[in-house]
């Protein structure tokens, strides 16, 4: 397959992909049902039909209101179906094998959501952090024994590093620095880089937020130290780039 019909290919799975995510971002933080559940307008509370919910297409057709209620359809849900559909065009363009490329998509999708889920609720639940983590090893294990094994030590170290950070800056801070989840998504971070990947996450992670906390001393001239940060939106950004470009300096 050529790189162009894999990625036109992947882009589309993405759309699909897409409205799965956006649907997920908004009932895992409620605690409703993922699988099972119908989606339901939030404005009148009824069962979207089938034509209403084509990704991108039907939020186009609709401009942004429900059918029958009028309810404005907030622009989220074509955003992130949109980012998920760049993920699978940048998985088919990238990708030297269809091995690669479906676990490039993989890691891109399980990203998106992990950095939706954090940066709006501040949260990093275990069931998206540890199936990343495990999808990194099978990743790993499908391309060799002796690669796998430096992917489980990547994420025994990652969860161990992070763990022990977190835990010296409470001990000297008295407050927690780092949230529950963060120690774990650096696990999965290891799972899929190794653990000599694991600075490069760092290092991208700290450019993301140093990043964001310039933008924002540009708009409101002040940051407090106890501003909180989605930390892990900005390890989702590293081990990305680190996944895509490999360790920097090597």
């Amino acid at each position: 397959m050529s790189p162009v019909l894999a990625a036109v290919v992947m882009g589309l799975l993405g759309l699909i992909i897409g409205s799965f995510l956006a649907a997920v971002s908004v009932r895992l933080p409620r605690e409703e049902d993922i699988v099972v559940a119908r989606s339901r307008c939030m404005g009148c509370d009824r069962p979207l039909r089938p034509w209403e919910l084509v990704p991108l297409v039907s939020w186009l057709v609709l401009r942004a209101r429900c059918a029958r209620c009028g309810a404005a359809i907030s622009p989220r849900y074509p955003l992130i179906e949109l980012g998920a559909a760049l993920v699978g065009v940048w998985a088919g363009f990238s990708g030297s094998s269809g091995l690669m490329i479906a676990a490039t998509a993989v890691l891109g999708w399980q990203l998106l959501l992990i950095a939706i889920i954090d940066g709006e609720n501040f949260w990093l639940p275990d069931v998206l952090t540890w199936p990343l983590a495990a999808t990194g090893l099978i990743a790993a294990a499908l391309t060799g024994w002796d690669v796998a094994l430096s992917h489980l030590i990547g994420a025994v170290v990652g969860f161990g590093g992070l763990w022990l950070v977190g835990w010296l800056y409470k001990a000297v801070r008295k407050r927690d620095g780092l949230g529950g989840g963060d120690p774990y998504l650096f696990a999965g971070a290891g799972a899929w880089v190794s653990w000599i990947g694991l600075p490069s996450v760092l290092l991208w992670a700290s450019a993301a937020g140093l990043s964001l906390v310039f933008g924002l001393l540009v708009v409101r001239r002040s940051v407090s130290a106890t501003d909180k940060l989605p930390f892990g939106v900005f390890l989702a950004v590293g081990i990305w780039l680190t996944w895509l470009y490999g360790p920097l300096g090597l």
